[in-house]
C-alpha cells in the first residue's frame, strides 16, 4: 500500500488535501513551529495511517519534544528527523525514540547503508537518487543483514519510475509511490492505484506503455 503526501500548507488547505483525497495512509510533511497543531489537526480529520516526514527540520531537543507527542496522535514513524549529517545526534535520539526512524538525505548511496545502523530504525531508498535498480537491489540486502526496515520513496516519479519502485515491492515494508498521483500531466500508463493499493500491469518489462504526445 503506498502513501499519499501532504506537502506543508496553511492549516486548512492540508485538511483539504485529506478531504479531497480519501485514502489509508498519509505521509505528512513537517518542519514548521505547529507541527503538533497540524498532525492534530489532519488527525480529527481522518483515521487513516498518518507517517510524519520531517526533512531534517529538527534539532535534537526539537526532535526529543515531538515526537512521544507524535506517537499520541498515532504516527507510524517518522522519517529523516535530523540534519543528514548529524551522526551523534541521531544516536543519542534512536536510544530514546518512542517511533521508528527512517533516514532519508542521511542514506542516498550504497556506502550510506551501513552509516544507518544504531541511527535509524530503517532507511528509504530512492531509485533516482541511489542510481536505479540494481543499487537498490544490493541497498535492500545490506539493510536485511543490519536488521534495518526498508522504504522506498519517490521523487515525484511519472508511472516509468513509479514502475520500477513497484517491482520491488515484495522485497521491502513500505512504499512512497505517489508521484503519478500528483502530476497534472503523466507520460506513460499501465500502472494503477486503487485505494492506495498498487495495479501492476501484466505486460512485460516494466509493464508501461508510453503515452503519445499530441503534435
Amino acid at each position: 500500500m503506498t502513501d499519499y503526501t501532504i506537502g506543508i500548507d496553511t492549516i486548512d488547505k492540508m485538511i483539504g488535501k485529506v478531504q479531497e483525497k480519501p485514502w489509508p495512509i498519509y505521509k505528512v510533511k513537517v518542519g514548521t513551529s505547529d507541527d503538533i497543531t497540524i498532525v492534530s489537526a489532519l488527525r480529527e480529520n481522518t483515521d487513516a495511517v498518518l507517517r510524519v516526514d520531517a526533512n531534517a527540520a529538527w534539532d535534537l531537543d526539537t526532535a526529543l519534544k515531538l515526537i512521544p507527542q507524535l506517537k499520541e496522535l498515532g504516527v507510524e514513524f517518522v522519517e529523516q528527523p535530523l540534519a543528514k549529517d548529524n551522526w551523534e545526534g541521531m544516536n543519542a535520539l534512536y536510544k530514546q525514540s518512542s517511533l521508528p526512524l527512517l533516514a532519508d538525505e542521511s542514506c542516498v548511496f550504497e556506502a550510506d547503508v551501513e552509516k544507518c545502523k544504531d541511527h535509524f530504525h530503517g532507511i528509504n531508498i530512492k531509485l533516482t537518487k541511489c542510481g536505479g535498480i540494481t543499487p537498490a537491489l544490493r541497498m535492500i540486502k545490506k539493510a536485511r543483514e543490519l536488521d534495518l526496515k526498508v522504504m522506498i520513496g519517490c521523487m515525484n516519479e511519472s508511472t516509468i519510475g513509479s514502475a520500477a519502485i513497484a517491482h520491488l515491492l515484495p522485497l521491502i515494508d513500505h512504499v512512497d509511490m505517489d508521484g503519478p498521483l500528483l502530476l497534472a500531466e503523466d507520460l506513460a500508463t499501465g500502472l494503477g492505484y486503487d485505494n492506495g493499493k498498487i495495479i501492476y500491469s501484466e505486460a512485460p518489462g516494466l509493464g508501461i506503455q508510453f503515452v503519445a504526445k499530441q503534435a
